[in-house]
């Protein structure tokens, strides 16, 4: 069972998502109610996506909704009621949205707002504060400090890296971001917090990612080894929803057998990868 629907709770910033990769409920945080995003990844499920920022954010909405479901899934009958048996708890808040969360104006204030809430509430030590980012705000102090106390509260980040040169980024993710910013931004979220790279591999017109695509990441990746900068891992995943982007029916998942070669291929380097269904 998983539910990924962003207003299946009915609320505007937290919803849940009954996931079997991770075990448990995740909760998630939308920051981007408006749909805005400074990306348009060709894979995002987002409808009526839009070029723009998070819009402000009503942060005594946003306790009183974390405040009310993190209470419902502690102490009432939700997990009961929606949640599989041996899936029957709480194994992060994911702070993410329908675009990239870290262009909210109030970011740091609301990582400082869900770590309180942990806190009072007494949630299991295990339970990860988890930032899903495309990280290319990573030069912000705002988002430095967010990370910083991400990490201090069990906390990792999730930063997408979809292809590792800039033709590629362009092409998948619709964006000019040079790779030595990438970089940049990646080894700043590495200083940080503990960060693992997101990837979303597919093919596309029918076509896997070329040998090109894939020893560029490679080349990336050992370039990272070389000066130090070490990601936790990769999570390294495939479509398993619709796109709702104008690409969507040149897209197609890959086979378990692709991605396992792939992944194959960067545990050889020594990095971790974890294939996600």
């Amino acid at each position: 069972m998983a539910d990924h629907s962003r207003d299946s709770a009915g609320l505007r910033y937290v919803y849940p998502v009954i996931s079997r990769r991770a075990g448990g409920v995740s909760v998630g945080i939308n920051l981007n109610t408006n749909n805005a995003c400074n990306w348009r990844c060709i894979y995002c499920q987002v409808p009526d996506l839009a070029l723009g920022a998070a819009p402000p954010l009503d942060l005594a909405l946003l306790e009183q909704e974390l405040r009310g479901f993190l209470q419902e899934l502690l102490h009432g009958n939700f997990m009961q009621r929606r949640v599989p048996e041996g899936m029957r708890r709480i194994c992060d808040i994911a702070i993410s949205g329908n675009g990239e969360p870290t262009s909210a104006e109030d970011f740091f204030r609301m990582v400082d707002l869900v770590a309180r809430l942990k806190l009072e509430l007494a949630l299991p030590p295990d339970t990860k504060l988890v930032l899903i980012t495309n990280g290319s705000l990573m030069h912000r102090e705002t988002v430095q400090h967010g990370l910083r106390h991400i990490a201090s509260h069990n906390g990792e980040v999730w930063f997408k890296l979809d292809r590792a040169s800039e033709v590629g980024i362009q092409r998948i993710n619709h964006t000019n971001i040079s790779m030595g910013k990438v970089r940049e931004n990646l080894a700043t979220a590495i200083r940080l917090c503990p960060t693992w790279l997101q990837t979303c591999w597919f093919a596309l017109d029918g076509a896997p990612p070329s040998g090109k695509d894939e020893n560029d990441y490679l080349d990336f990746l050992a370039g990272l080894l070389r000066d130090n900068i070490r990601p936790q891992g990769v999570l390294l995943y495939t479509l398993a929803r619709p796109s709702l982007q104008p690409e969507a029916p040149r897209l197609a998942a890959l086979t378990a057998q692709q991605m396992e070669a792939f992944a194959a291929r960067i545990r050889a380097l020594g990095i971790e990868a974890k294939i996600s269904p």
